[in-house]
């Protein structure tokens, strides 16, 4: 007589994926699950799954939505949020918003591009205005310093 296998739950395997375009934070992901009654289950239903959505397009159809996504939305007024903070040199940088500024700009809050016509300028992001640094005002060369 042979002894009955331990009994699980229905799949007590899983595994989740996460395939994700870039590092950044706001590249695409697909996190798909895959459940199986055994370890060789799910690690065969993981190449089954993979092949798929390679055969199917949907990784590269997710890709190209995103971007259009990002491209129609770029994180401003009709954005949906705002996007993390970057850090470079170890200051806060609005990602995607404006240059970082001059390499000797000391400003710590991190900067706003703001174009008006003719002119444009970076301005400090911190809270309080009596905290704000200067304005950076754009040069007829593209660079910004202040007044």
């Amino acid at each position: 007589m042979t002894t009955p296998a331990a009994t699980y739950g229905p799949n007590p395997f899983k595994i989740g994926l996460t395939f994700k375009a870039s590092s950044g934070y706001d590249a695409e992901w697909i996190t798909p699950t895959i459940y199986g009654a055994t370890a060789d289950e799910v690690a065969s239903r993981t190449v089954e799954l993979v092949q798929a959505l390679k055969d199917h397009g949907v990784i590269e159809l997710t890709s190209k939505a995103a971007q259009y996504t990002r491209e129609q939305f770029k994180g401003g007024a009709g954005g949906g949020g705002s996007a993390p903070k970057k850090f470079e040199n170890g200051r806060v940088v609005n990602k995607g918003s404006a240059p970082a500024g001059p390499a000797d700009d000391d400003c710590q809050h991190g900067r706003k591009l703001v174009e008006k016509g003719t002119w444009a300028a970076l301005f400090c992001q911190a809270r309080e205005k009596s905290d704000q640094c200067e304005p950076l005002w754009r040069q007829k060369d593209g660079s910004f310093k202040a007044k």
